[in-house]
């Protein structure tokens, strides 16, 4: 159905017409549906502005957009919110005469306006029109409501819109995956004491928990819609995938390991460490990789200039990219007790990112470890709460320096068994996927 068609429909206030809202048809017929939180309220604001919402593709977003699109029309009536989709418009002077074309299309009536752009970022320089436009008033009643996979694009384009967004209370959302909460109370029926290594090999995509949930492995398909995603974004900043698949495999020997951007260049074969930065960088904003800096206890800041981890942060990435063939439990199962140990430390690294889009913390926030001449701890969770990943059983008894070290402050440590004393707490994997945000010892799970 053409973009004219859809709009004529929704000014139309037809909303039931086969095919105006494909991708929830296809949830419909779906076997297994997953509710997303990324941090967005129940319900979009009334008030004008410009919300972006940017995420992996194929995580959802265009099915959330259809929902929120079919429900404006349904609250506000005929006419009050019309779709544009720059995979269709691709080009920035078609974009600003698609938005010109629908402005004087909005209801008379409407009490509020909304504009959905899906996947805005496949139009270069977007936000040269959005600014244009509403430099001249034209948007000054509208909510415009933008997705975009294209991650790069979305925050340095959102960024050169000062005083353009409205009053809303938060206006930048990174369309995070589904929690492991989620996927257990939808598939733990189906997969059991398989449930948990299902949800590591997904990374939280809805289709790929779908899939391993019915299949119990992973078609091709959904690897090569990550794959086709991740390299189309390096080849738009005109880098060698050959150069991706390089610094991955380095990424992967490393695991949990600091390592300087020079040495991290060296061994993937790159020219220098400026090269090894650029590729962080986009593989950081598209969310498959946060850098993690050692903290400087003192000050309490990230150093920066120091070897830094590199956990990726999107584990159907890191199955997409994998040396060894993942595809089903059974393939995740014979994974080595080191690559298990990585693995479990990345997926509390993407667990640990994906609460802080939720919170509405700085978008993409680097993460941050600690570490001195004999000890180091995975990951400071708080400036009072710091994070141990273990593959296998500990004890209080290992870590009494860190009472030592720090006695004012608390130490979970994410292992195979659970234990608690005053400053020391033990919790399995699930337990702390499953904790609430503010809870991470085991007698509070």
């Amino acid at each position: 159905m053409s973009l004219t068609e859809i709009n004529e429909f929704l000014a139309s206030g037809e909303i039931n017409r086969p095919g105006l809202f494909p991708h929830l048809d296809q949830l419909e017929r779906a076997s297994f549906i997953f509710e997303v939180d990324f941090g967005l309220k129940t319900t979009l604001p009334t008030e004008p502005g410009i919300i972006s919402i940017r995420g992996p593709r194929q995580y959802g977003k265009s099915t959330w957009l259809e929902r929120e699109l079919r429900q404006s029309i349904i609250d506000f009536g005929p006419a009050s919110a019309f779709y544009l989709n720059g995979d269709d418009i691709l080009e920035r002077d078609r974009l600003e005469q698609a938005i010109q074309k629908l402005l004087p299309a909005f209801s008379k009536q409407a009490a509020v306006r909304r504009l959905f752009i899906d996947e805005i970022t496949a139009i270069p320089n977007w936000e040269v029109v959005l600014k244009k436009l509403s430099d001249r008033g034209h948007l000054g009643d509208i909510l415009i409501v933008t997705t975009g996979s294209n991650a790069t694009d979305l925050r340095r384009g959102f960024e050169r819109l000062p005083g353009r967004k409205g009053k809303l209370d938060r206006t930048n959302y990174f369309f995070t995956p589904i929690a492991y909460k989620e996927f257990h109370r939808v598939c733990h029926s189906t997969l059991g004491t398989n449930t948990l290594a299902a949800y590591l090999l997904s990374g939280g995509s809805p289709i790929a928990c779908a899939e391993l949930a019915e299949q119990h492995f992973l078609p091709e398909y959904v690897i090569e819609l990550t794959r086709d995603w991740i390299d189309g974004e390096i080849m738009r900043a005109d880098r060698s995938r050959v150069s991706l698949y390089n610094i991955l495999q380095v990424l992967f020997k490393f695991g949990g390991t600091p390592v300087g951007q020079a040495k991290l260049a060296r061994e993937a074969g790159l020219a220098n460490n400026t090269v090894a930065k650029g590729f962080i960088t986009i593989l950081h904003d598209l969310g498959v990789v946060i850098p993690c800096y050692p903290l400087d206890a003192d000050k309490q800041i990230p150093i920066l200039r120091k070897p830094s981890k590199f956990p990726i942060t999107n584990l159907l990435a890191a199955v997409t990219y994998f040396p060894r063939r993942l595809r089903s439990i059974d393939d995740f199962h014979a994974l080595s007790f080191q690559e298990k140990g990585i693995w479990i430390e990345w997926a509390v690294a993407q667990e640990l990112f994906r609460r802080m889009a939720i919170r509405s913390e700085q978008m993409l926030k680097p993460l941050i470890f600690w570490q001195n001449k004999s000890h180091e701890i995975d990951f400071v969770y708080s400036p009072e709460h710091f994070l141990e990943v273990n593959y296998g059983k500990s004890s209080a008894l290992e870590f009494s320096w860190f009472a030592h070290q720090f006695p004012q402050k608390q130490l979970t440590v994410i292992n195979t068994r659970s234990f608690s004393t005053d400053q020391i707490s033990g919790i399995t994997l699930e337990e702390f996927l499953l904790s609430p945000d503010c809870c991470l010892s085991a007698d509070k799970v």
